[in-house]
């Protein structure tokens, strides 16, 4: 049962529970989570990284080397033709793909001065216009770069731009759509959308194998992390760089969109396929950048080297080559989880390498919400339960596990699943609900610890108080389910003493009385739950728990037993009337706590052990024996001797019990006891066979040796009734009570 301060430490979880529920699912934005999951991003990504050089990629880099020997950037076509003529015919590459787009026409001064001239002044000039027909097709680098281009496997960069972007008019020439008219293939799919683009001269897209657009999306702290695989616009969907690249490598094979188990109808697509390449990509159509390393992960060519010829041939001989540049003006150098002013055509190389190899990271399973609900339900179940049962050191150790075991499940999803799961929300939670518990518990419960001690000083001995402070994890008054061991003893005739005594006297009758039982009762650990006048209610096993609470009131029991008889040699001698009592014992699952109204409230137990105890009280008079225990705590108290009364019914129970009359520990009783004990158990065997009269032998037997034991007079009046009324072949042996 929860207390006020067990629902106050709930609520706690559950509002930190809903908070990151909502961040989970996008609903409510929680920046500094963002912030710290991209950190933890980039370290996993750090720790796990290769560090090795791919040889099968090449990057021919336009540098400043390059810039100072060949011309300003741009470059002449006429420098690009040459480069792709020594790539496949010196060096035999296997593609060369472009991260720079052709869009104007190339800038060359001596084929403006040739076309001003013809159709200015020298225009009728027959000897000049035969020359310049000759000389053209020489200084037409768009085609002299178009022709190198052409039967060869070269990918040309463009760009497609966003709603977001600045952008103009669309310029150059559309490639071919990878997912034509996609709505109606992939009705359920919304891809993102382009509204313009800037692509290549026709002259070149037409020469090229395929085009591509390069766009690498940056995260809030401006780090590229994704690459863009597909766009839409105009109802066609168009591949990147590196997918147009992927296709051309698999002679043009088709790109197709890969569904979870719930299909293309439900809309939850994972991954690109292009022929036997396998791209996991999030919601908007971008793969995880797997990076290799730090940088310069790939072999670096300066591009005039190659139009030189003077390129290494082992480095590019039969490797795919990316053409790109690392020179600071050309702005093309990128802010990566791996470090600054990264060079962009690097990027394309590490996703291409990355989807050969197959590892590009998952970080779009379908299931990922849900499994992160129920790991963060599963903490804040955790962080509460050990707030509310154990020990602020204990919680600090159970808290630093779990924030173990969640990193290590993390970083064992990565390395081997390659499923990027977040690590940061669950790792932030974790703190969040420890500091908050941790807090709460030091500002608020440290005084009701106090409290608590104060309040239990009129139930237990200031022993178990002092206990308690020391305890303080298991100390506590909210109500519970637990094992105990409950007793209740009554004054035998109570009625007709107090009827023949003075109130005065009867009064202090009882206080000489009551005082000694119930330091009997503290003495072996027990809590008194109430005095009911002539009676005593206590317990044992709480507040402090102990798994041997049904021995201490066993002991209790046989203790209250010797101390009456002291107490009723002072009783004679001042003419007071001697007392007995009856006490019932049994052990079991309740609850005990605080409880009560608003009014009035007592700690206490309550349960079916409880009613039972209390019925066992009520048959010491029907056994006329002193104690009776159940067989619940006898099976909880193995070292002591019992003699087995009955297996009875009591009122208000359907299940039998065995009911028994504690004796003693075995070591202290006499042989003539265990003697009995043996007798005895043989009667009650021959009783329950219904053998009525080899029963009825040794029960008289055991009333001959046992003059004071009323019990064997009851066997024998039993055994009398069912000679004459036999009870049949299903008698269980069980006597039904039917009064309380």
């Amino acid at each position: 049962m929860f207390t006020a301060r067990h629902l106050i430490r709930v609520a706690i979880s559950l509002a930190i529970f809903i908070l990151f529920l909502l961040y989970i699912h996008g609903t409510l934005p929680l920046s500094l989570v963002d912030q710290l999951e991209r950190f933890a991003y980039d370290a996993r990504v750090r720790l796990s990284m290769p560090a090795t050089v791919d040889k099968r990629i090449v990057i021919v880099d336009i540098d400043n080397k390059t810039l100072k020997e060949q011309g300003q950037w741009p470059l002449p076509r006429d420098k690009f033709a040459q480069m792709m003529d020594q790539l496949f015919n010196k060096y035999h590459v296997k593609l060369a793909a472009f991260d720079v787009t052709f869009s104007e026409p190339d800038r060359s001064f001596d084929l403006t001065l040739l076309d001003n001239l013809g159709s200015g002044p020298l225009k009728n000039d027959r000897n000049f216009m035969e020359q310049a027909g000759k000389i053209r097709p020489g200084i037409e680098r768009d085609k002299i770069f178009a022709a190198s281009l052409e039967h060869r496997p070269t990918v040309l960069g463009s760009v497609f731009y966003g709603e977001n972007e600045e952008y103009g008019q669309p310029v150059g020439v559309l490639p071919l759509p990878v997912i034509p008219n996609a709505q109606s293939q992939y009705p359920h799919i919304v891809f993102p959308k382009a509204v313009s683009y800037t692509m290549n001269l026709q002259v070149l897209a037409q020469s090229a194998a395929s085009q591509g657009y390069f766009s690498n999306p940056t995260d809030d702290d401006g780090s590229v992390r994704r690459a863009s695989l597909l766009t839409q616009y105009g109802g066609n969907v168009y591949g990147s760089l590196d997918l147009a690249l992927l296709q051309v490598l698999q002679n043009n094979a088709p790109v197709t969109l890969g569904f979870d188990p719930g299909g293309e109808d439900m809309g939850h697509f994972e991954d690109v396929v292009v022929g036997k390449a396998v791209i996991p990509v999030d919601d908007e159509m971008n793969a995880l950048v797997p990076y290799r390393g730090l940088g310069r992960s790939f072999p670096y060519v300066s591009a005039t080297d190659v139009i030189k010829g003077t390129a290494p041939v082992d480095v590019l001989n039969g490797t795919i080559v990316y053409i790109g540049s690392t020179a600071p003006g050309l702005q093309d150098l990128r802010t990566t989880p791996v470090g600054k002013n990264y060079a962009g055509v690097e990027v394309h190389a590490n996703l291409l390498s990355g989807v050969l190899d197959g590892r590009v990271m998952n970080d779009h399973p379908q299931y990922r919400n849900g499994a992160e609900t129920i790991l963060l339900f599963l903490v804040a179940v955790l962080i509460t339960w050990v707030a509310i049962r154990r020990s602020v050191i204990t919680g600090t150790l159970l808290t630093l596990a779990t924030a173990l075991a969640i990193l290590f499940g993390n970083l064992a999803l990565w390395n081997y699943g390659q499923v990027v799961f977040p690590l940061a929300p669950p790792l932030i939670f974790l703190l969040a609900l420890f500091v908050l518990h941790t807090l709460y518990g030091f500002f608020v419960e440290s005084r009701g610890k106090r409290h608590l001690s104060r309040m239990f000083s009129q139930y237990i001995p200031p022993e178990l108080v002092e206990e308690m402070d020391s305890r303080k994890e298991t100390a506590s008054m909210e109500s519970e389910s637990r094992e105990l061991t409950v007793m209740f003893a009554d004054v035998r005739d109570f009625t007709s003493i107090s009827e023949a005594m003075q109130p005065k006297d009867l009064s202090h009758l009882m206080n000489e009385y009551l005082t000694p039982m119930t330091h009997v009762i503290h003495t072996h650990r027990g809590t008194i739950d109430k005095y009911m006048g002539d009676a005593i209610m206590a317990f044992w096993g709480a507040p402090l728990h102990y798994p041997d609470h049904a021995k201490h009131a066993v002991v209790t029991a046989l203790e209250m037993t010797k101390t009456l008889a002291e107490l009723n040699k002072g009783f004679k001698a001042k003419g007071w009337p001697e007392l007995r009592i009856g006490v019932g014992l049994t052990t079991g699952v309740m609850s005990v706590g605080d409880m009560g109204s608003q009014f009035r409230r007592a700690y206490t137990v309550m349960g079916d052990a409880v009613n039972l105890s209390s019925r066992l009280e009520g048959l010491t008079k029907e056994y006329k024996v002193q104690i009776i225990a159940s067989e619940m705590t006898r099976d909880a108290v193995p070292d002591y001797l019992y003699l087995e009364l009955d297996r009875v019914r009591v009122k208000g129970k359907e299940k039998p019990v065995g009911i028994y009359e504690p004796l003693g520990h075995k070591d202290e009783v006499d042989k003539n006891v265990k003697s009995l004990l043996t007798r005895h158990k043989q009667a009650l065997g021959l009783y329950r066979n219904q053998d009525w009269d080899g029963a009825e032998r040794e029960f008289f037997a055991l009333q001959q040796g046992n003059p004071g034991r009323a019990l064997y007079a009851m066997y024998l009046d039993r055994i009398t009734y069912f000679k004459n009324h036999p009870p049949g072949a299903g008698w269980d042996g069980v006597f039904v009570f039917k009064t309380k």
